[in-house]
């Protein structure tokens, strides 16, 4: 009897995977490989691994292939020429925002980043007006990020030249800027608002790059309804919440109509303005998932990527010395660096565009969605299907890097070593939701790094390998190993 239900099992469940299978290879999506009932083709990311199994998928199935995510399909393009095509030449259809169920307890479809139709574009419009009104990428701006990056030059100097992870402080100063432009101000380094702001942000990005946070991700109605810590998450977020709503409070209390000081009170007028339409976008929900947005969007990609920039100078000092030299012919040292002196600083915004390629911290991109049933490259996408541009793909595209596994400046250099764009860098992803803070974050690195480096020569008691510097997969994100290095004082 045992032997007979045995047989029936198996061939229930032959049946099952066969016809499973058919029913979505006549889909017509993209090619990819079978998926399994309930975990779809889980089995085929390999744990801890997760771009270099996408990459292999790459390989064996083309620059357009599908996924599934349990039973939800995910359409992964590859490449530069494949990601350009559907991120900018058909921008409207690859155009919305795809699923981040990490974060959509939180979110629920409000704020910048994660909502879509008409709310995304107003909030959009929006916080770009806002921006260019408290001078992003222009003199007012460039001012705070010149008083924080002196900041952490003195806090660099106290270190008296011993060795130490500078990741601390550099969070610290990136995060003080974008403060700047929500709250109005900055904040002491040890104050403990601060320190607990910063530190939510930090337990989010790690969670949700756990091994737990990837299999919310993959499987998010399964892992909703199992305990462990990537149901976290949701508490910090609305801890961050209850902290961005007491500075709104403050706010509130002492706000000018005719004269905003930050971007709080910009959403406070608008919200004053639009109170009596009912179908308004300008309403607390949506403020405090936008600035809970800003917040991550702002701090840890900028941050690892001067992380990545400082190890890289470690590894390599002849490069460091191009860059002092550059730096003491265009600035000198009695001068704080503009941004407008990257124009004559060819080396520099060269050395700064290959760390954020060869760093390539957000390797999958946030996922995006097809706004209508797409005819793609002869596959057939039905509207509201899933899409992952992998930009890892694109920064190793060897038809346009000559050495894509390899750091090598000379990729933004034409032949008589002046600074030579590629449109192949999609650090900042591309097309209409490219990041809003693109600029911004331009000026911020180009200040930050060449007025360290104005100030100091840097030096590690570990001699780095090319494995130490490469990127290292932290679940949805690149980041470099921890060190320590010491900021030696330059001789004048």
């Amino acid at each position: 009897m045992d032997v007979t239900w045995t047989g029936i099992l198996i061939l229930i469940c032959i049946f099952i995977y066969t016809t499973w299978d058919t029913f979505y290879r006549r889909r017509n999506l993209p090619p990819g490989p079978a998926p399994l009932p309930l975990i779809g083709t889980l089995l085929h990311i390999k744990r801890g691994k997760l771009v270099d199994s996408l990459m292999k998928l790459w390989d064996e199935y083309g620059p357009v292939y599908t996924l599934y995510f349990g039973p939800r399909p995910v359409v992964v393009l590859c490449g530069y020429e494949v990601v350009k095509e559907a991120l900018i030449d058909r921008g409207e259809e690859f155009g919305a925002r795809g699923r981040l169920p990490v974060l959509e307890k939180f979110t629920r479809g409000y704020g910048i980043s994660l909502s879509n139709g008409e709310r995304w574009r107003i909030l959009r419009t929006f916080t770009v007006k806002t921006m260019k009104d408290f001078g992003f990428g222009k003199k007012s701006i460039e001012g705070k990020i010149q008083i924080e990056a002196q900041c952490i030059v003195d806090e660099f100097r106290k270190s008296n030249g011993q060795p130490f992870d500078p990741h601390k402080m550099l969070m610290d100063a990136f995060s003080n800027v974008v403060c700047a432009f929500i709250f109005g101000d900055r904040f002491e380094y040890k104050d403990e608002r601060f320190i607990r702001l910063l530190g939510i942000v930090d337990e989010i990005f790690h969670l949700a790059s756990s091994t737990w946070g990837q299999l919310m991700s993959i499987l998010p109605t399964f892992m909703n309804h199992v305990p462990g810590p990537h149901q976290r998450i949701t508490k910090l977020s609305e801890e961050m919440s209850d902290f961005i709503h007491e500075r709104v409070k403050v706010s509130l209390e002492t706000v000018d109509p005719t004269a905003p000081r930050h971007f709080i009170d910009s959403f406070l007028i608008r919200m004053e303005e639009e109170k009596n339409n009912p179908h308004t976008e300008f309403h607390l929900r949506n403020l405090l998932v936008s600035i809970h947005n800003l917040f991550l969007a702002g701090m840890e990609t900028v941050t690892t990527t001067l992380r990545f920039a400082l190890i890289i100078l470690l590894k390599y000092p002849d490069i460091e010395a191009k860059l002092h030299d550059e730096i003491d012919e265009v600035i000198g040292r009695d001068r704080v660096p503009h941004f407008e002196d990257r124009i004559q600083m060819h080396y520099t915004q060269a050395f700064i565009h290959e760390v954020q390629r060869f760093g390539d911290i957000s390797p999958m991109n946030v996922p995006r969605m097809v706004t209508r049933d797409v005819q793609f490259r002869g596959y057939q996408i039905p509207k509201g299907t899933e899409i992952y541009p992998l930009l890892c793909t694109v920064h190793r595209d060897k038809k346009y890097f000559s050495s894509p596994w390899k750091f090598n400046p000379n990729h933004f250099l034409d032949e008589s070593g002046r600074f030579m764009k590629n449109d192949a860098l999609m650090a900042f992803s591309a097309g209409k939701r490219m990041c809003l803070g693109e600029n911004f974050v331009r000026m911020e690195l180009f200040i930050f790094l060449t007025t360290i480096l104005q100030n100091f020569e840097l030096t590690s008691q570990t001699e780095f390998t090319e494995s130490d510097i490469a990127p290292k997969m932290l679940g949805f994100l690149n980041a470099p190993i921890d060190y320590e290095l010491s900021f030696v004082p330059r001789s004048i």
